[in-house]
């Protein structure tokens, strides 16, 4: 089938549009825009904002381009420096689900674009079509932000979400790192996600490992954060603090930090100061909920 591209001279909004119709016909019609390409041919996305993709995902997506085809073509531009060589701009998950599923070829859009509007496309049209871990998508909008110097509110009018969404989900870039590590590798979800990044960073981490040792729901994990933020007490400073000063005190003071979250989730005060673990019961019925963990939990 002959090659006929997109054009973008009419902006960005016009491409989208083009690519939606296309998306919305028979991929076997006459239109011209949906062709046939070698997938050898084409190369990685430098823009592609999806950083991490599930192998199990991507094994379930092959299984059903094996046995339906590929429902939606990948977007691509020609490299204008090597002939019949393309750069990818949306669609990494259906080009390497298809490598899986041993295809030779993959349907595409061809689109001729400009170098400066590129990098939006290929963030807009990922950010739409793909379900982006929530860290990526924040990333993805934080990139937006940054490069063209726009507001929350502009994209959000650009993605057709609310200010609301934009916000609350770049507030997830202020979990620290090993939180949003959980993230991306899907051990929290969003929820927890969204709960923890009311804490300091320190307490983020200690709630989190809990989250994933103990597979604490998101209602859960917000009754205990409710409790650390209710009991003021647990807010322990950083002098009087245990101190990592070696590997074994570093293992010490993540078990303990895990034993106090345990007991805060069941209503009981519990903080360390001074190298000294302190339990401290309001009544006969804490004493035995604090026995009954230490006889069922392992820490």
């Amino acid at each position: 089938m002959a090659k006929k591209s997109v054009g973008l001279g009419r902006g960005l909004s016009a491409i989208l549009g083009e690519v939606e119709e296309a998306y919305q016909k028979d991929l076997n019609d006459n239109s011209g825009l949906v062709v046939e390409i070698d997938i050898d041919s084409i190369k990685p996305n430098p823009l592609q904002p999806r950083k991490n993709f599930d192998n199990k995902s991507l094994q379930e997506l092959a299984d059903s381009i094996n046995q339906y085809g590929l429902l939606q073509p990948v977007l691509v531009y020609e490299n204008i420096k090597e002939s019949d060589s393309y750069y990818l701009i949306a669609g990494e998950r259906r080009l390497r689900a298809s490598k899986i599923a041993g295809k030779t070829s993959i349907k595409a859009i061809i689109v001729e674009v400009q170098e400066e509007k590129l990098r939006e496309l290929a963030l807009i049209e990922n950010i739409q079509r793909e379900d982006l871990n929530p860290i990526d998508l924040a990333r993805s909008y934080k990139e937006l932000i940054e490069y063209y110097g726009i507001t929350h509110e502009e994209v959000a009018k650009r993605l057709s979400k609310s200010r609301a969404q934009i916000t609350n989900t770049l507030r997830l870039l202020e979990l620290d790192k090993e939180v949003q590590k959980y993230v991306l590798e899907n051990k929290i979800s969003q929820g927890h996600a969204k709960i923890l990044v009311t804490l300091p960073a320190k307490q983020q981490i200690m709630v989190a490992n809990s989250i994933v040792g103990q597979k604490l729901s998101v209602h859960q994990t917000e009754k205990i954060v409710k409790n650390i933020k209710d009991n003021k007490s647990n807010s322990v400073s950083k002098n009087n603090t245990l101190q990592p000063t070696n590997t074994n005190n570093k293992t010490l003071m993540k078990q303990l930090e895990n034993i106090c979250v345990i007991l805060h989730s069941n209503k009981i005060s519990a903080n360390f100061i001074k190298n000294k673990l302190i339990v401290e019961f309001s009544n006969d019925e804490e004493v035995k909920r604090f026995k009954n963990i230490l006889l069922n939990e392992r820490f």
